[in-house]
């Protein structure tokens, strides 16, 4: 028996209902269209985040950075690749802590890169720090 999911579309925002088996078959929003998981990080800000975290039926990786910073720069990569290895199972985020101050506050977040990973709009588990992709996929998967 398969269990129906909420999954927000990158790129309308429209919330879709799926059988948990369609996630692995490249669905497409009904609004927009275009397919749902693309293997791309979500850009997050203040119109989408709240969406993501609170109406998506899978867990939100989010990876909150800045532009100046270099560990968040080098780490980039390794979360865009991360990105291809745990969809469907998860969706990964990334909110800019300068331009989402607000949010970033909202999340105490004190270093960057900083990555946590939500589950129905509740924290599951933080890590701070530049990883590679294989250590993200690993601390996901010891967490979901």
């Amino acid at each position: 028996m398969s269990e129906n999911l909420h999954i927000v579309c990158p790129h309308c925002s429209a919330t879709n209902r799926l059988p948990s088996p369609r996630l692995r078959q490249n669905p497409q929003c009904g609004l927009c269209h275009q397919a749902i998981f693309d293997g791309q990080p979500l850009q997050l800000n203040s119109q989408n985040f709240d969406k993501h975290l609170t109406r998506n039926g899978i867990p939100l990786l989010v990876d909150f950075w800045a532009d100046w910073c270099g560990p968040c720069k080098m780490m980039a990569p390794a979360f865009a690749q991360a990105a291809k290895l745990l969809e469907p199972d998860i969706r990964l985020g990334k909110l800019n802590t300068e331009t989402e101050a607000a949010i970033s506050a909202r999340y105490n977040i004190r270093s960057i890169p900083t990555l946590i990973l939500f589950k129905g709009g509740r924290e599951l588990a933080r890590q701070s720090g530049a990883m590679s992709t294989q250590e993200i996929v690993r601390w996901v998967k010891a967490h979901h």
